[in-house]
């Protein structure tokens, strides 16, 4: 790959018109957002509903909510595989037609979740069908992520490409301001026995609802142009493409695409998840309030990924993700001890931080990894270093903090625990190449001279 910075003078990109671009945005985004909606309902669910709803009494209510936090692991266990085969695919077929297969998915298997027998009606069956629809959610979603970036990361410009691919990132907080909303709203209108009866099941059927728009949404764009030329080479040239290939070729980039992820993710489900669990079980925070805090910092965070995406256009994403890595690694340390005051505004002061480290990760993310793999495999190579990492990140960061806290008593674990995920980020971080503005045709040039080096030396 290219280690230039910047689109070199010589090199003329098509322009690109405004409104087809942002007719694109708003399809990933659509879908995205549907998505996000139902991953996050469950991460949500896990803790308010389903540790009383599908599983047995347990002897606190934390190993409940533990119980409950291990399911929600199987939809990232799932995720890898399904960005493996949409992967595969996607890189054969197109972004496209992929996209509407994974909406379709996860839409299907939540509508399902809202229709499942709980544990006091059917036993152990309840909790075992919930895993099987939590493992084709997490397939399915495991296939979105690539492919919706991409879908605008190929169509925008070298200059702007971090503000553009960084809108679908922000689709990901729009989708939990979704699923909180609506539960929320739910909380605040049913009691007790009503929500955790029939309420919480009608957050999850609504999914039908948006799916049929995000699907509809989706059916009005294309695949960008480098990427219809890069299939044409694929068939007429037998390029290699898919996981084997990406692994071959770039294994560097699919690792330092993993260490990236590493810490941006935990610190998310942190900031998201736990945080719902240790509000309520340790603060005594009342469920409603809580979700309505977290209603307020989803919609900061929806706003502040695309500002810090743009800044990863001026900048470059090395020195605003390096910020991300290291100032994340310290928010366990005050943002606990700020949830311990009990005060609406301060414990909303410290989400909100948390999730603005976040963003200084997470916005440039689409941009950086589009940028380190061909088009021929860009889709096989985003969706293994983003998705692989979730099984050991995001997956078990609730579960991890919840046992510590169980084990301990206190929050300082948890927050060693997310300072050392930091440094694991911010060593991948030092040795990324800066790539911002660079060419995605640059990227398939130096790809083809590299295939070509090899097959000389064969020859030898």
């Amino acid at each position: 790959m290219s280690s230039a910075q910047h689109t070199p003078p010589s090199r003329q990109e098509p322009d690109v018109e405004q409104s087809g671009l942002k007719k694109v945005v708003v399809a990933s985004m659509a879908g995205t957002v549907v998505e996000w909606y139902e991953f996050f309902l469950y991460a949500a669910a896990a803790t308010l509903v389903f540790a009383t709803v599908f599983f047995p009494s347990a002897d606190s209510e934390l190993d409940a909510i533990i119980a409950g936090f291990l399911t929600y692991a199987v939809g990232f266990v799932a995720r890898p595989i399904g960005g493996i085969v949409f992967g595969h695919f996607g890189d054969k077929y197109g972004r496209k037609q992929l996209l509407q297969l994974s909406i379709i998915l996860v839409g299907v298997s939540t509508f399902l979740m809202g229709c499942l027998p709980t544990f006091d009606q059917v036993g152990y069956w309840a909790p075992g069908l919930l895993v099987v629809l939590r493992f084709i959610q997490g397939f399915a979603v495991g296939g979105e992520w690539g492919g919706a970036v991409l879908l605008v990361a190929e169509h925008s410009p070298s200059r702007s490409r971090g503000f553009w691919a960084s809108w679908p990132q922000s689709a990901v907080p729009m989708g939990n301001l979704l699923a909180t909303g609506v539960l929320f709203g739910l909380s605040a209108v049913l009691d007790e026995a009503s929500f955790l009866g029939w309420g919480w099941r009608v957050a999850f059927w609504l999914s039908a609802v948006i799916v049929i728009v995000g699907y509809y949404i989706r059916t009005k764009v294309n695949d960008a142009p480098i990427f219809l030329e890069a299939r044409k080479e694929v068939v007429e040239e037998a390029k290699g493409y898919g996981v084997v290939e990406v692994f071959k070729r770039y294994p560097r980039g699919v690792f330092t695409a993993m260490g990236l992820r590493f810490a941006e993710n935990i610190l998310y489900y942190l900031v998201v998840t736990f945080s719902i669990t240790y509000l309520s079980t340790v603060v005594g925070e009342d469920r409603t309030r809580i979700l309505l805090l977290l209603l307020v910092a989803h919609f900061l965070h929806f706003c502040a990924v695309p500002i810090v995406g743009r800044y990863s256009d001026r900048f470059g994403r090395k020195p605003v993700y390096l910020a991300g890595a290291v100032l994340g690694g310290t928010w366990g340390f005050f943002a606990f001890p700020m949830m311990d005051t009990g005060n609406d505004l301060i414990i909303l002061l410290a989400v909100t931080i948390g999730l603005f480290f976040h963003a200084l990760m997470y916005a440039g993310q689409p941009a950086i990894m589009a940028e380190m793999f061909p088009t021929r495999m860009r889709y096989s190579g985003v969706s293994l270093g983003y998705q692989v990492t979730s099984i050991v990140a995001g997956s078990l960061a609730p579960i991890i903090a919840t046992t510590l806290l169980r084990d301990y008593g206190s929050s300082t674990p948890v927050a060693v625990y997310l300072l050392l995920a930091c440094c694991v980020t911010v060593v991948a971080v030092l040795v990324l190449k800066e790539t911002r503005g660079i060419s995605l045709q640059d990227v398939d040039e130096a790809d083809a001279r590299g295939t070509a080096d090899l097959l000389a030396n064969s020859k030898k």
